[in-house]
């Protein structure tokens, strides 16, 4: 009898250099990892780690600046949702998050809004960056850089574990993939209060490359209740988003996932990267071989929060679901009617 996982498992993603016959087992441990858990801890990414010690050591930086320091850079001042949060104004299925937090995208030029476009155009323009901190801005755009070539990588390896051509999917990355990255500081709580850091979710795009500092509360669903992901030295936490899971037919499981907010007294530090297609692009459905094929579960569906193959509609909504101030702010004209005049914290999130 198989036991249910209690633990992340682990692979180094040097063995994809490796020799046919190591390459070739390394392949086929990531597609059963990510079609069970879909999620996994990577070692041998080749990110340098003087590069992630200056993210780490920037993002405590940035969250202990003066509050009017961080709210110069607030997320209602862009309509392209880039920017600062403070703890509770991100939400999950309705109830906010307890984190504060900076969103930084493709760094583009400004541009007025034209509401006779479609609509994802409104999600292109510049990152808003801190007065107080200016250093944030090349180093954090020069880790978003690298993580960027790593879910390359990562999702090339998992097209070539399904059987396809390893560029299957660069039609709808190229010329240049969407790009979410995130600086995230939990603050600890008491339990009374509540404990969510983020609610349970799934993530949208290709894969998700995330850094944790030293403090836990990463859960991962299982199949006997939640798994503990805590930090580990060196590595990466991957996961599956649901464009794969939509592209291999259900073969690829985007899995639910959670932060517990850390007691009161203490914090934690995160740093989340979200690869994702152009937001012009579809989704498309891969043809998988036969004795793959014959796995396929089928697309998971939630009827809260549903999946479309259209790229900019599914991050749209979750963009206008999750930061309601700026959606109202911002794309009223985007809004259900009926959104529009709930309490902030009733707005429906995902």
């Amino acid at each position: 009898m198989l036991l249910s996982p209690r633990s992340l498992p682990t692979l180094d993603f040097s063995r994809l250099s490796g020799k046919n016959k190591n390459r070739q087992a390394f392949l086929a441990e990531l597609r059963d990892t990510a079609r069970s858990l879909g999620f996994f801890y990577l070692t041998g990414h080749g990110i340098d780690a003087a590069l992630v010690d200056e993210v780490l050591a920037l993002s405590r930086k940035f969250f202990s600046l003066p509050e009017d320091d961080k709210l110069e850079i607030q997320m209602v001042k862009s309509p392209q949702f880039r920017g600062y949060n403070r703890a509770g104004l991100e939400h999950t299925r309705g109830k906010p998050d307890w984190r504060e937090q900076v969103d930084i995208g493709p760094e583009q030029p400004a541009r007025p809004i034209d509401r006779s476009a479609p609509a994802w155009t409104r999600l292109i323009g510049p990152n808003q960056w801190p007065s107080a901190l200016p250093e944030l801005k090349s180093t954090l755009l020069r880790y978003q850089d690298d993580v960027t070539a790593l879910g390359i990588r990562i999702t090339e390896a998992l097209a070539e574990s399904l059987g396809q051509d390893p560029k299957v999917f660069a039609p709808i990355y190229t010329p240049a993939p969407n790009q979410l990255l995130k600086i995230i500081r939990y603050p600890g709580r008491k339990r009374e209060d509540g404990d969510q850091g983020v609610g349970a979710h799934k993530d949208s795009g290709f894969v998700t490359v995330l850094l944790q500092d030293r403090v836990g509360g990463l859960q991962v669903e299982g199949p006997d209740g939640w798994i503990e992901a805590p930090p580990v030295p060196g590595t990466f936490i991957v996961n599956i988003g649901e464009l794969l899971e939509m592209a291999s037919g259900g073969y690829l499981r985007a899995n639910v996932h959670r932060v517990v907010s850390p007691p009161e007294g203490g914090d934690r530090l995160s740093v989340a990267f979200f690869l994702g297609a152009r937001l012009d692009s579809t989704v498309p459905v891969l043809d998988l071989p036969i004795d793959l094929a014959a796995h396929v579960r089928g697309v998971t569906q939630d009827a809260q929060n549903p999946l479309f193959r259209e790229v900019a509609k599914n991050y749209l909504k979750s963009r206008l679901r999750s930061h309601p101030d700026v959606a109202r702010a911002h794309h009223a004209d985007l809004l259900d009617p009926a959104e529009r005049n709930k309490p902030l914290a009733a707005a429906s999130a995902y």
